[in-house]
């Protein structure tokens, strides 16, 4: 009987808590929410969208509800979209000015976002860097990968490589929405299935999973990051990672060791990785004599980067 009226105490006032502090229904707001308030950011879609300069039609209720998929999912995945606000900042410079010397949209710098989150990332299928190359694509492309230097990890050169890589595709399918999706699940494939399913509009394909919301994913972080306050995202220009600067200097021989070659240049095998991720070992075996170009820290360039 004690343990009859305890149960009966508790589920009564369980019971009543759930009653009086029930979740009541969020309100529909244009206002953009603060993160700090563990609210949810409205999910803000714009009345018109483009993706490099190609419209994206809203007004069908596939394509707006797709997009609002990714939108959610972005916007309230909170600790990564405040590393990709802080990290766009120091990458996506470098990015722009490469996309912008080979004619590609500017838009495409949200595809690197999408595949790796601005990190040299590692996928299960084995694909490397920002852009997330194969082995077999990144040499096709031109890029170095061996056991001494991977160049997928070289920013720089792999963002010339995916360059390539766009310019091609376009030839092909003359659809920046196309080449974003073929990036995906490749050219090849993609052909197959616009052929089988006589469709050339990427909104009017049925793709895989992945493919199928991939072009949404890079248009709901396109929105978040720039206009990152409409989803309830509030960072100071301080809040944000600096660009580093650095010198470079040529190497055109072997080096036998790179934690002395760091001391060297006034500064640690760590720090020198950080800005030469494409160094893969502990030394640069050279036998060919190719002369490589290494960013070495400025002065001081690892302390007070935030005060300057």
């Amino acid at each position: 009987m004690k343990n009859f009226v305890r149960f009966t105490v508790i589920t009564s006032l369980i019971i009543l808590f759930v009653f009086l502090f029930k979740p009541t229904q969020m309100a529909v707001s244009n206002q953009p929410v603060n993160l700090t308030t563990n609210s949810w950011p409205n999910i803000v879609i714009p009345s018109k969208l483009s993706f490099s300069g190609e419209s994206v039609p809203l007004e069908n209720f596939d394509v707006r509800e797709s997009l609002e998929m990714e939108l959610l999912a972005v916007a309230n995945w909170h600790s990564r979209t405040f590393l990709l606000l802080k990290r766009a900042n120091r990458w996506f410079p470098l990015i722009e000015r490469i996309l912008k010397q080979h004619n590609i949209p500017d838009d495409f710098k949200y595809l690197a976002v999408a595949e790796s989150g601005l990190i040299n990332d590692i996928s299960p299928a084995g694909a490397r860097g920002v852009w997330q190359f194969m082995e077999s694509t990144a040499i096709e492309f031109g890029l170095e990968v061996n056991e001494n230097v991977d160049e997928r990890y070289h920013l720089e050169k792999s963002t010339e490589a995916a360059s390539k890589y766009l310019e091609r595709a376009y030839e092909k399918f003359g659809s920046w929405s196309l080449v974003a999706a073929s990036y995906n699940m490749g050219s090849a494939a993609l052909d197959r299935i616009m052929k089988a399913q006589g469709e050339g509009n990427y909104y009017d394909l049925l793709l895989n999973q992945e493919t199928g919301k991939y072009v949404y994913r890079i248009l709901a972080i396109k929105l978040i990051l720039e206009n990152p306050m409409n989803y309830g995202y509030y960072l100071k220009p301080s809040d944000l990672h600096p660009i580093l600067e650095y010198d470079v200097i040529s190497v055109d021989t072997s080096v036998a060791d790179l934690a002395l070659f760091a001391k060297a240049q006034q500064t640690n095998y760590k720090i020198l990785k950080y800005y030469n991720p494409w160094l893969r070992q502990t030394d640069l075996k050279n036998k060919s004599n190719k002369t490589y170009l290494l960013h070495i820290p400025k002065p001081n360039g690892r302390a007070n980067v935030y005060e300057n």
